[in-house]
């Protein structure tokens, strides 16, 4: 069940299921609010391939929980590309966990995911409904690489990495609408709720036991030089979720980590005094950004001229972007020599729609299809938990890089 088919994103999602598996066995619907809109994006989707004809039409607005209800009794698994989340899919997460669906979105909320996680977390386990937050560019490239990095740190060297650095490199694409929406939304629920800044301020703010703590402290919000990459960087804007989400995970899993395990995102700009000054702009940017979001004078300035939800570019300019992940996993063997693994996630696409697109639908896909292979109970969880190394394979297959070497 793909809901929100009628937004710029759920349409991208609508149009890979159907090119990628329109000649499976699978079977999708879609749903939102105005069934004159499926309609007509249906009649769209025929372009891409003849059996979107047949696909069923469902009516729920996100309010209307009765409505959603039967449309969650009815799948096996619903996918929403409908936010801000915090203002739109509270309804819809409760309706698949009272019914047992699984559900995933590409949510970047922290605090949607932690209103989640307190309502739903324990009814999820009782209902075995697999509840998975943050299926986009993030925090599938941060949850999954980390992975990754702690399997093949695992295998080679017989113990795992202490710490993982993730590094946002080289990338091409358009900022996501719906990625603004959610932020100016954010700042919007500050203001009528300041303990909001609490969740967005702990690094462990989306573990089951926020309080506990661990050995990470805020993220990076200056320009640094990193000797272990030999390269200049800035604070990385999506680190805010990512970070959390990862950690969340290695809680959920028992910590098989070591409670010293260390988690860190960030913006790597390049080498020598190039990299020096594109890291300067980059945090002088990030911090002028941030700034006329939050004034509540420069907000709506800034909401009339960024991009809008709905909107988005091209399928030329989504299929010229591109993003680069490098992943750094640091520790001491066995016989306590130090090593380093070396990870890197790839996508061919623009990493806001086009390769969000992938991995939410091969998400979504997994929770469907996959369900004997993954096993393991319900609740609130991460990409990594989720999914572990069977999403790693199904994104591979999809034209995705994940290697660790």
């Amino acid at each position: 069940m793909l809901y929100g088919a009628t937004g710029f994103t759920g349409q991208l999602v609508a149009e890979y299921l159907l090119e990628r598996y329109g000649d499976s066995d699978l079977r999708l619907a879609l749903a939102g609010r105005s069934e004159t809109k499926l309609a007509r994006v249906r009649d769209e989707l025929t372009r891409v391939h003849a059996r979107a004809a047949e696909l069923e039409l469902l009516v729920a607005d996100s309010t209307d929980r009765e409505a959603l209800d039967r449309i969650a009794a009815r799948t096996s698994a619903l996918v929403t590309t409908v936010g801000p989340y915090a203002k739109y899919g509270a309804e819809v997460v409760a309706a698949c966990v009272e019914a047992g669906t699984d559900y995933c979105d590409l949510t970047g909320e922290n605090q949607f995911v932690r209103r989640t996680i307190d309502r739903h977390h324990e009814r999820a386990v009782e209902t075995g409904a697999r509840i998975v937050c943050c299926c986009g560019y993030d925090s599938i490239p941060s949850d999954l690489g980390t992975l990754m990095v702690q399997e093949a740190a695992k295998t080679r060297y017989g113990t795992y990495a202490r710490e993982v650095k993730f590094f946002a490199g080289e990338t091409s694409g358009a900022f996501s609408g719906g990625t603004l929406a959610s932020m100016f939304h954010m700042f919007e629920e500050m203001k009528e709720d300041p303990s909001i800044r609490r969740v967005f301020g702990n690094p462990y703010a989306l573990d089951p036991d926020p309080k506990r703590g661990g050995p990470d402290g805020p993220d990076q919000r200056g320009v640094r030089f990193d000797r272990d990459l030999g390269m200049w960087t800035a604070p990385f804007l999506m680190a805010a979720i990512n970070t959390r989400v990862v950690r969340r995970g290695h809680a959920l899993r028992g910590r098989p980590w070591g409670e010293g395990f260390r988690y860190s995102e960030v913006m790597s700009t390049g080498k020598g005094p190039r990299g020096l000054a594109r890291a300067v702009a980059v945090t002088g940017g990030m911090g002028a950004f941030g700034l006329g979001v939050a004034l509540p004078l420069t907000r709506p300035l800034l909401q009339r001229k960024l991009p809008q939800p709905g909107e988005g570019p091209s399928r030329e300019a989504r299929e010229r972007g591109f993003f680069v992940v490098r992943l750094l996993g640091l520790g001491h063997d066995l016989e306590g020599r130090r090593f380093v693994v070396r990870g890197q996630v790839r996508g061919d696409k623009d990493p806001g729609y086009g390769s969000t697109a992938v991995m939410l639908s091969e998400s979504a896909l997994s929770l469907a299809l996959d369900r004997e292979a993954l096993g393991g109970p319900g609740g609130v969880l991460t990409p990594s938990v989720a999914f572990g190394m069977h999403l790693v394979e199904r994104l591979r297959a999809a034209g995705m890089t994940f290697e660790a070497s």
